[in-house]
């Protein structure tokens, strides 16, 4: 309780310091994005995770899509798409929604591969998701399991970020029109495919500068008025 009121940094300091020495704690030694800095000065990671599930720690990732956006540009240089090699069968359900079958995911890296690369990438960086409770839930989970330790993301949630836009207007919303796609429409924004992780990540990261370059009116934000 004590750690949450003294603010991020001081938690973050406190998991570095009882993280095992490796990918975890090399992530948490970096400091975290100043919540008082101009939205369009930061370094984010639009990240999305498709999984066999929502529930992290019984269900699994099976891919990641992730690009940097550096203030309000989109590096297409550095979007990724990795595989993540999984021990167990896919359901037949989440391969229907993800088309990723067991001959796909058995071409894949292997999460203890994957998570270092994923938390280098992450580094004093903001994650921007849509939902981020689950890329949020998942990462977590897989720290835990990994490192035996927790971790700490500083994230922008694209879905969070509308639902306080419609409440600031009194606006009843309905749970579709929060979805990722009834979102980028009301932006004008083209509609990807859905359930693939890069295509997902860039839709969350186009999102993202699209509500905020309609809330700011061009003087700039400070990037705690957009996060969780």
């Amino acid at each position: 309780m004590l750690s949450r009121l003294l603010g991020p940094e001081y938690r973050r300091k406190r998991l570095a310091a009882k993280a095992p020495s490796g990918p975890l704690r090399a992530y948490l030694s970096h400091v975290l994005a100043d919540r008082g800095s101009d939205y369009r000065q930061v370094e984010y990671l639009a990240l999305d995770l498709e999984t066999t599930g929502l529930q992290p720690g019984k269900d699994h990732i099976l891919s990641v899509g992730a690009v940097l956006v550096r203030g309000t540009r989109i590096d297409l240089s550095t979007a990724r798409h990795v595989l993540v090699r999984t021990k167990r069968s896919i359901p037949e359900a989440s391969a229907v929604i993800h088309q990723i079958t067991d001959d796909r995911a058995a071409q894949g890296r292997p999460i203890e591969e994957v998570m270092p690369w994923l938390l280098e990438q992450l580094a004093g960086r903001v994650m921007i998701a849509h939902h981020a409770k689950v890329e949020i839930g998942f990462l977590t989970a897989a720290c835990r399991s990994l490192y035996g330790s927790e971790v700490l993301f500083t994230a922008v949630d694209t879905q969070a970020v509308a639902l306080r836009a419609f409440r600031r207007r009194n606006q009843e919303v309905a749970a579709r029109e929060l979805r990722l796609h009834a979102l980028r429409q009301r932006y004008g924004l083209p509609r990807y495919p859905a359930h693939d992780a890069l295509s997902d990540a860039l839709a969350a990261a186009e999102l993202f500068l699209a509500q905020a370059a309609h809330r700011d009116s061009g003087k700039g934000m400070a990037l705690k008025e957009f996060l969780l």
